[in-house]
């Protein structure tokens, strides 16, 4: 009996299930031409993984959107913007209408939208441009800023894909996007446990990473950048065992893309006598940070998961003491031959 039962039950599934098909199919004009025709184009996710929690943010650090649209041979083709608090949800999806049987390269920024927004187009994309011409770039008031500037988020995507003939219904995809501005705090400290100012600094950080063609890689420009602090001050990291208050000097700066062979440097000076405190080649010192849970990771992947910078420099007599750093909670002991 329970085997003629079980033929029974899955000859009605098996019923239900083409009935339910043949449903689907009737609902648009893929066999009916009197019905509406079968929606054709693609329904988009958008994940920002890349980042050392290998945890998707985007619904929690992309605030605005902004998807260029390219046919296969790189002939602009629309623009699409979303700027609302649909990002915020992970269920949320951008449908597009596109001719099916055809493929189509698109191009994703997180942070051009926005009202706070400090990157844009060098030219805005537009009937008869091509892929090769897209670029962005920080705006220009933010370049040589003293003060600098905090910088709004900036983020970045892309994704090759076919729209099949035929198909009954959007096609799904998935744009992987990554992160390309940091924050970087510098913290002085006295090793004699003596205050340390910030306006006794001078804080400077020089690069060239200001614009960025179509596939997110750092064009250099002429004169390159000069990044200021956006905020200095002091801090208290509690009493030494002298009954004093350990108060550091701070430096904050925001920063584009960090790329390994960018020549980054990070030069801090006596705000009076402008003697030189220390000069460093900033990337290769984030990249000490690199512990062994991620010594198979590429250098320049490292750099782009990670976005959130913290460096504390020990200082005696006003000179950095350059055989200890702290980045991001782990002290380094420095090999020079290395740098």
């Amino acid at each position: 009996m329970n085997i003629l039962r079980n033929k029974f039950y899955r000859t009605i599934m098996g019923a239900v299930t083409i009935a339910a098909s043949m449903l689907g199919l009737s609902s648009c004009g893929a066999i009916n031409d009197d019905l509406p025709p079968c929606p054709e184009g693609v329904a988009l996710r958008f994940v920002f993984d890349y980042n050392m929690e290998f945890a998707n943010a985007f619904p929690s650090q992309v605030d605005c959107l902004t998807l260029l649209v390219y046919d296969a041979d790189g002939n602009y083709i629309t623009t699409r913007t979303e700027t609302t608090q649909v990002l915020a949800d992970e269920n949320w999806r951008m449908v597009i209408d596109l001719p099916a049987g055809k493929s189509y390269h698109f191009v994703a920024y997180g942070g051009l939208e926005c009202p706070k927004s400090t990157f844009g187009f060098v030219n805005t994309p537009a009937s008869g441009s091509t892929l090769q011409q897209l670029q962005v770039s920080m705006d220009a008031e933010c370049i040589d800023a003293d003060p600098g500037k905090e910088l709004h988020p900036l983020f970045y995507g892309d994704l090759d894909m076919t729209v099949p003939a035929g198909a009954l219904d959007y096609t799904a995809g998935t744009v992987y996007m990554m992160r390309d501005t940091n924050t970087l705090r510098i913290l002085l400290q006295n090793v004699d446990g003596t205050p340390c100012n910030a306006e006794d600094f001078v804080f400077k950080i020089t690069d060239n990473n200001t614009l960025f063609n179509y596939d997110n890689s750092v064009i250099a420009t002429p004169s390159g950048i000069t990044y200021s602090p956006y905020v200095t001050g002091q801090a208290g990291a509690g009493l030494t065992e002298d009954g004093d208050d350990a108060l550091l000097a701070y430096a904050e700066f925001s920063l584009s893309r960090l790329t390994e062979h960018s020549g980054a440097r990070l030069t801090i000076s006596n705000a009076v006598s402008g003697e030189p405190v220390l000069s460093i080649p900033l990337v290769n010192y984030l990249l000490l940070l690199r512990s062994q849970q991620f010594a198979t990771m590429g250098d320049q992947e490292f750099l782009d998961r990670e976005h959130r910078w913290n460096m504390i420099l020990f200082l005696e007599q006003g000179r950095w003491i350059d055989t200890r750093i702290v980045i991001n909670d782990w002290i380094v002991r420095i090999n020079h031959a290395d740098l």
